[in-house]
């Protein structure tokens, strides 16, 4: 969540730059402003009370120490009821403090000035393109029916076993599947990512920790029982492994990279675009993270992007990437750029990446901090990104390397599926 002194120093840029959400943030700010100053006023009411009682209560032990008895038994009246005014100054204060975190949580981040205006998806700044479309062969076909073709993912059987957007991945399906992961977390590791295996379910600490909650409450699959969530995605563990953390700024940078599983309730409306492996409930992704000093963590963001490009080079896809725009932004993220690979069989684009710059936005929340060259604590930066979502690379996968004979293997995957065709 943004820090208050930021919004209480800098009221009108903040209300300027939520705007490019479109957002008119104005009463919340102003509301913000004005819940501080009341907090503020209570913290100080109640620290001068906790002084008086502090200055009595050594005078009254001077006056016990003197034999003057009387007179420390009138101060200790006067003791009790300054008691009484700071358990209630101390419950307003709690009161007013969560009051106005309630209203921060609410606050989406701060875009970025590069962040273009706009409305929806049709608004984002291409930035980038690279790859060629393939021309295919008469009758070709779109992704959910090569599945059906060559029997490597069975929608029906998922909905079988569970409902609607958790497909089940057979024979040499399952091996491109798994032979994916493991290429994209040895990219990464390479990269100097560490690997690290995390909790596909989280508490709620974690999903307020990095902006889940209570955002995209709705979106959540929510053990009741228990109280926790399965993950929408390995963000939201791998970012909690800092929370109410200290760092030295020498730990600086840290990566971290992650194969997890990842849930979402909502999977979009109905249509020929959700169809397949377009939209899913349950899905595959890889993911890297970084935690960075604040002046740092815009070449790293670009180093991120950099670091995705290498992947879809590799893998030989047609791709572009799109600086997303206001109204297209995440509730966190201060900039985001978009991977997306084109399926030729569907003749459009299917984002298979965010990489994003959280700023201090997630920091704050986690109190993740690290002690800077004055030995004062400071707000790290925290960045993530898709290294990759499977089901969309898969889906660009199958339909652009579909031939009459088969689907060929991208090359530098075969030596992970120990196959080169789908036939």
């Amino acid at each position: 969540m943004l820090q208050v002194p930021f919004i209480r120093e800098n009221k009108d840029l903040v209300i300027t730059r939520l705007a490019k959400r479109n957002i008119d943030a104005t009463e919340m700010i102003h509301n913000v402003i004005s819940l501080d100053e009341e907090r503020r006023r209570i913290q100080t009411e109640l620290d001068n009370t906790l002084a008086e009682s502090n200055t009595l209560s050594k005078e009254i032990g001077n006056l016990y120490k003197s034999g003057e008895a009387q007179k420390a038994n009138l101060l200790k009246e006067k003791t009790s009821q300054l008691k009484e005014v700071s358990k209630e100054l101390s419950e307003a204060l709690n009161n007013k403090a969560e009051e106005l975190n309630q209203l921060l949580y609410k606050i989406p981040n701060v875009p970025n000035e590069i962040v273009p205006n706009g409305n929806s998806d049709t608004d984002n700044f291409e930035v980038y393109k690279e790859g060629n479309i393939p021309v295919l062969h008469e009758g070709a076909l779109p992704h959910w029916e090569l599945a059906k073709k060559y029997d490597i993912i069975d929608f029906e059987l998922g909905n079988k076993i569970t409902g609607a957007g958790f497909p089940v991945y057979k024979g040499k399906g399952a091996r491109l599947q798994r032979a994916l992961i493991a290429y994209f977390l040895d990219k990464n590791t390479a990269a100097g990512y560490t690997e690290y295996q995390l909790p596909h379910l989280v508490n709620e600490a974690s999903g307020f920790g990095t902006g889940q909650l209570p955002d995209k409450e709705g979106q959540m699959y929510h053990v009741t029982e228990d109280n926790l969530y399965l993950i929408p995605t390995a963000e939201v563990p791998g970012t909690n492994i800092f929370r109410d953390v200290v760092l030295n700024e020498s730990d600086l940078p840290i990566g971290i990279t992650g194969y997890t599983p990842c849930f979402r309730r909502e999977a979009g409306s109905y249509g020929a675009h959700v169809r397949g492996l377009n939209r899913l409930h349950q899905f595959d992704k890889v993911e890297i993270l970084r935690v960075e000093h604040p002046t740092k963590s815009y070449e790293a963001l670009d180093g991120m992007v950099e670091h995705v490009k290498t992947i879809l080079q590799e893998l030989k896809l047609p791709y572009r990437i799109l600086r997303l725009c206001g109204g297209d932004l995440g509730f966190t993220s201060a900039l985001t750029y978009d991977f997306e690979v084109f399926s030729t069989a569907q003749d459009r684009w299917l984002e298979i990446s965010s990489v994003s710059n959280f700023e201090t936005f997630q920091a704050n929340r986690l109190k993740l901090r690290f002690k800077n060259s004055e030995g004062k604590n400071e707000l790290a930066h925290t960045l993530n990104g898709s290294s990759l979502a499977l089901p969309r690379v898969l889906a660009g996968i199958l339909e652009n390397y579909q031939t009459k004979d088969g689907i060929v293997i991208p090359e530098v995957l075969q030596a992970y599926t120990g196959f080169k065709i789908i036939d």
